[in-house]
């Protein structure tokens, strides 16, 4: 059968479907949760419909606000003027970039979804406690979690997978407890407590996201060489590592 030149270009994934192990109906069947619609939610969002995932759901509660623009690539100036949902347009530009896309979103609290509808969780959010309402649903219905998390030029991946990995709440400690009810929002709804905003750096996002998305590709594709603890990235030292983190048997999500 003749081939004609440049007849692969036709197909929106050939680049990716050189790599022997990539499979577009696996990740095309995969439904994935997306927690978070801010900068990193952003990043996590491209790369998943960039990758071929069509089934994705994105939860968040926020509006758009001007200081988002300069991290948030799904994000104009004229949603901000309109004070739109974050999820909401999130979800309307990935089915601008794949028009065969599912996209759904809620615009609601993490802890009003139910997870377990989900195959792979994403986490982009920038509070501890909805982090956790994340950690210990995923763990027990043996849903694969992605962490992430920025501060500046410092970043970080968890990848958590039941019964097989340490979770969130393995690594979590007396400071953190006094965070959790904590609600860090940029338009201020609902806030119970008052913080200034930290320092944002689009390429750490940018690098911590691609990290989540590239372990989700693993996790789809069956592989066992996902991170088993945590990536750790610090772009001040120009430095990154993988940290351990053993269960820890008092953690309630083990300790059953």
């Amino acid at each position: 059968m003749a081939i004609r030149v440049g007849e692969n270009d036709m197909d929106i994934y050939s680049r990716m479907k050189l790599y022997d192990w990539y499979d577009i109906k696996k990740v095309k069947n995969k439904k994935i949760l997306v927690a978070g619609a801010g900068a990193l939610g952003n990043e996590v969002s491209k790369n998943l419909i960039l990758s071929g995932y069509e089934n994705i759901t994105i939860v968040d509660m926020d509006y758009i606000v001007h200081s988002n623009l300069s991290r948030c690539i799904f994000f104009k100036r004229k949603d901000a003027n309109l004070h739109r949902k974050k999820a909401e347009v999130i979800a309307e530009r990935l089915v601008e970039i794949n028009p065969d896309a599912k996209i759904r979103y809620y615009v609601d609290k993490i802890e009003s979804l139910d997870v377990k509808n989900y195959d792979i969780v994403l986490g982009c959010l920038d509070n501890i406690a909805s982090r956790l309402y994340l950690n210990s649903n995923c763990y027990f219905y043996h849903i694969p979690y992605i962490d992430g998390a920025t501060h500046g030029l410092i970043g970080k991946v968890q990848v958590v997978i039941p019964p097989e990995t340490s979770c969130l709440q393995c690594g979590m400690n007396a400071t953190h407890s006094k965070f959790l009810e904590k609600r860090f929002s940029c338009t201020g709804k609902n806030v119970k407590y008052f913080e200034p905003n930290m320092p944002s750096d689009i390429n750490t996002t940018s690098i911590i996201a691609a990290i989540q998305v590239q372990e989700a590709l693993k996790i789809t594709h069956g592989m066992k060489n996902y991170i088993k603890n945590i990536f750790y990235y610090d772009g001040n030292r120009n430095f990154f590592s993988i940290l351990q983190l053993p269960i820890n048997p008092k953690c309630p999500n083990h300790n059953k």
